[in-house]
């Protein structure tokens, strides 16, 4: 008897000191201010108060990588015109380490990311989340959010700055796109005769893989549906099902531009504010066209971000860490633009 309650202490401690270990000391000061030439600047710091180092993800400090801001006008929720990027499951290299008493500090100019074109008072907070914002090794069970207090600052109105997430207006500018293709796709970036085929040939993929998930989703779906989304609810249910049913119509009835200037290391990427226009990058061009994080299935993915299709976010990436969200935020899932893709895909293969 002495022996098991000495085990299960033992257990609890090392349980305890592993929950310990996931829980950051990172203390985060956000300050804001109008220059009155049209810019809002942002200052961000981050410094790690803990005895030990401390990793961070380093996309969620990039304004031009991740949304890293909730900004909302007397109350109301302002638009992000920045970018999202699908991207492989984050690497080491991908992280920033912090020691001990040091601090990462960073300017923003927000009014090329987001809209200040109303007068009132802005309330501005850092706030990012992510599965894997403080690790890639698989330890975290739940999404972990950094956050600062919010920063407020008056604004009588500001144009939103000329970006490439505003979208190009064909009647007043030269958007610079190519003639349309008989596929009827409008290529833009210079897209060369072997990617065109290429993007051609996936877009065909990707809408079959859309029916096959529409079909999916109004039959028995559940096993396949619970990996990628988690514990069936009808609403969760018909949430993902709608989504599904409007990626499918951008697919085959909306007018599509693909654009392969991109010379990241991403997939892809797109403004959610900019339907249906998608920038391919290095990593889709060395996909197979079908499986797991295919061309096709990068499609899906980008067409889910739109705000006209689906809005999703991206929560997390990578097929672990969309199973891993199923299982402890099924409503993030719903939300997360890598568990479209993948139940999409569908690799392995279930019903």
């Amino acid at each position: 008897m002495k022996y098991l309650f000495r085990l299960m202490l033992a257990l609890i401690t090392v349980l305890s000191l592993q929950a310990n270990a996931t829980k950051t000391k990172l203390d985060v000061q956000l300050s804001v201010e109008n220059t009155g030439n049209g810019s809002v600047n942002a200052t961000l710091t981050i410094t790690n108060n803990g005895n030990g180092n401390q990793k961070v993800l380093a996309w969620f400090t990039n304004l031009d990588e991740e949304r890293l801001f909730k900004i909302n006008r007397d109350g109301v929720d302002v638009a992000f015109l920045g970018r999202h990027i699908k991207r492989p499951a984050p690497g080491e290299t991908d992280f920033i380490k912090l020691k001990s008493g040091q601090s990462l500090s960073k300017n923003f100019e927000l009014t090329s990311m987001y809209d200040f074109s109303e007068m009132g008072t802005y309330e501005i907070t850092y706030d990012v989340s992510s599965l894997q914002l403080f690790s890639n090794k698989g330890l975290l069970k739940k999404v972990e959010r950094l956050f600062s207090a919010s920063a407020y600052v008056w604004v009588e109105g500001i144009e939103a700055k000329k970006g490439p997430g505003k979208p190009c207006n064909p009647r007043k500018e030269d958007c610079g796109g190519d003639d349309p293709d008989p596929s009827g796709i409008e290529f833009t970036g210079s897209c060369s005769n072997n990617e065109k085929s290429g993007l051609v040939s996936a877009l065909d993929a990707a809408r079959n893989i859309a029916d096959d998930s529409v079909s999916s989703l109004n039959g028995s779906s559940a096993d396949r549906y619970n990996e990628w989304f988690g514990a069936y609810s009808t609403s969760r249910h018909n949430t993902v099902a709608g989504n599904f049913e409007d990626i499918k119509d951008a697919l085959d009835n909306q007018q599509l531009t693909f654009d392969c200037s991109c010379n990241q290391s991403y997939f892809a990427y797109v403004y959610p504010n900019q339907p249906y226009k998608v920038y391919f990058c290095r990593a889709f061009w060395n996909a197979n066209e079908t499986g797991t994080d295919s061309r096709s299935g990068t499609i899906i993915h980008e067409f889910s971000h739109f705000n006209a299709v689906a809005g999703t976010d991206d929560i997390v990436y990578g097929q672990s860490g969309a199973r891993s969200l199923a299982i402890s935020n099924p409503n993030d899932a719903v939300k997360n633009a890598d568990s479209h893709e993948y139940f999409a895909e569908n690799t392995p293969h279930q019903n």
